[in-house]
């Protein structure tokens, strides 16, 4: 499981290196277009970017704090899923990419808060 919980913060780095390096090409991960658009460029270089890098790096270079952090990591991605599953339904944008994202992040929120 310690390996599993490396990759979905490895994972979780790469998106936010993604997104920090190419924020206007993001449009088909997030639907989100940015091009043109300098605020919205910065906010996916911040938000989707920064942020992703941070969580993401935060269990692997503080070691004896791991655990915690995989768990705090693990519980911010089964938020996120379930905010995303009821806007799916709010916002009627049930589709292949939504539920994809939903899947992935319920998948690495498990991996990250199971016990290793």
């Amino acid at each position: 499981m310690g390996i599993l919980k490396i990759i979905a913060a490895v994972v979780t780095i790469l998106i936010g290196v993604l997104s920090l390096l190419l924020p206007t090409q993001i449009k088909g991960f997030t639907g989100l277009d940015v091009a043109g658009n300098p605020r919205g460029i910065t906010e996916v270089r911040a938000i989707l970017g920064a942020f992703f890098i941070g969580l993401g790096l935060a269990p692997l270079i503080w070691r004896s704090q791991s655990e915690s952090m995989y768990l705090m990591l693990g519980f911010t991605y089964l938020v996120v899923a379930g905010v995303r599953v009821i806007s799916m339904f709010l916002d009627k944008s049930v589709m292949q990419s939504n539920i994809i994202s939903a899947v992935s992040e319920i998948i690495l929120g498990v991996i990250l808060v199971l016990p290793s």
